[in-house]
């Protein structure tokens, strides 16, 4: 799913089954910034407080950080990466299969995603709800396909069966990906094969087809167990996907709300949950889906005009709190050293997100291994 989903109807869902505007925003961002956060390493300056460092254990770094993920990055090709971030938060695996590679594919409702999505929900704590909401619908559109290069992704026969809807953006960053990618490796290919070299990694094979809500598609897949080219046909209607991810997910933030009725904001509307599954589907681009939800949480007055922090998501918003020298440049790298702490660093919404992050992947490895996955890991 793309930001539309994982943010705007996210939010949505949210403000509509009744919680706070604030809770309504912790939880709509940190399911939308799993697909955003790119730093994975962080040193602190030794000229930070004595204090926050003392309550950091004095430690020179945080690591483990990042939890998005690029299907053209040659430095994302690797084991750790993509078990780590790939299949952790996107992929998340079915456990289903004779080899390690079957059952690393992720389906829909996963066994694994369910124990993550039952410890979020009987917490207290949104950030760890969002996160686990971004990989829980994340099996609805990527089922069939893994986290890891694999076989079990190379597919064939791909096609959109109703017209794209693609902006300018979108169109170019496509291109721009795959001819950055296609450069890295044209030492490898010959110049005949190169146009037609796509990793089978995730669902790089079928492009964006599985994240666009209205797109009705199909491809052929390899069903044997031995990847014998015994290929079958698989017809999708991201319609159906998307409608059930968001039924299931409402259930899932009333059952949190339920728990936790301080979040509650004293409003709830079944006719606002009524448009918000008309708006999903639409046959736009992802710049006008997005504007819709904007609209209907405007008409509504879910929010305001003056709520524009949550209203305009902005991927930095929660790194410019956290960290007193934030740059654009600077903190778009993988790696980012010697940085100065906000004041309220250890109270600040990223900081919680990365020890959420944490969280989240310990109970993804240790389900993996109660569900007789064995995937290696430093976390158990």
């Amino acid at each position: 799913m793309k930001k539309d989903a994982h943010y705007y109807a996210l939010l949505t869902l949210a403000l509509a089954v009744g919680f706070k505007k604030d809770i309504a925003h912790q939880i709509a961002y940190s399911s939308q910034y799993v697909d955003d956060a790119k730093i994975n390493k962080i040193t602190f300056s030794d000229s930070n407080s004595e204090a926050v460092l003392t309550e950091l254990d004095n430690k020179k770094y945080i690591i483990n950080a990042a939890t998005c993920h690029n299907y053209f990055k040659l430095d994302t090709f690797n084991l750790e990466a993509m078990l780590n971030n790939t299949a952790a938060f996107h992929f998340v695996p079915g456990c289903e299969g004779e080899s390690f590679v079957k059952r690393m594919r992720c389906k829909k409702e996963s066994p694994i995603i369910m124990d993550i999505i039952d410890q979020g929900k009987t917490s207290d704590d949104p950030i760890k709800l969002g996160i686990a909401l971004h990989a829980y619908a994340d099996t609805f559109s990527h089922q069939g396909f893994s986290g890891i290069v694999s076989k079990t992704n190379d597919v064939i026969n791909e096609q959109a069966k109703n017209k794209l809807f693609l902006g300018l953006d979108e169109i170019s960053t496509i291109k721009k990906n795959i001819q950055n990618f296609l450069m890295n490796i044209a030492y490898i290919f010959s110049e005949s094969k190169k146009d037609r070299v796509v990793p089978a990694y995730g669902h790089g094979q079928v492009y964006d087809y599985s994240d666009l809500p209205y797109l009705e598609w199909e491809y052929h897949y390899d069903q044997s167990n031995d990847f014998s080219k015994n290929f079958k046909e698989s017809r999708i209607d991201n319609r159906q996907r998307f409608k059930e991810a968001f039924s299931k997910m409402k259930v899932i933030l009333e059952d949190f709300l339920a728990n936790n009725p301080q979040y509650f904001s004293n409003k709830r509307s079944n006719v606002i949950i009524d448009r918000l599954f008309e708006q999903l589907p639409v046959r736009k681009r992802l710049k006008k889906r997005i504007e819709g939800f904007k609209k209907l949480m405007l008409d509504y007055n879910l929010l305001t005009k003056a709520d524009s922090d949550i209203l305009n998501y902005d991927e930095n918003l929660w790194l410019k709190e956290a960290f007193a020298d934030y740059e654009d440049q600077r903190f778009s790298n993988r790696i980012v050293k010697d940085v100065y702490l906000a004041n309220n660093f250890l109270n600040s919404n990223w900081y919680h997100y990365y020890r959420s992050v944490q969280w989240y992947k310990r109970e993804f490895f240790s389900s993996s291994d109660f569900h007789g996955l064995k995937i290696p890991n430093n976390y158990l």
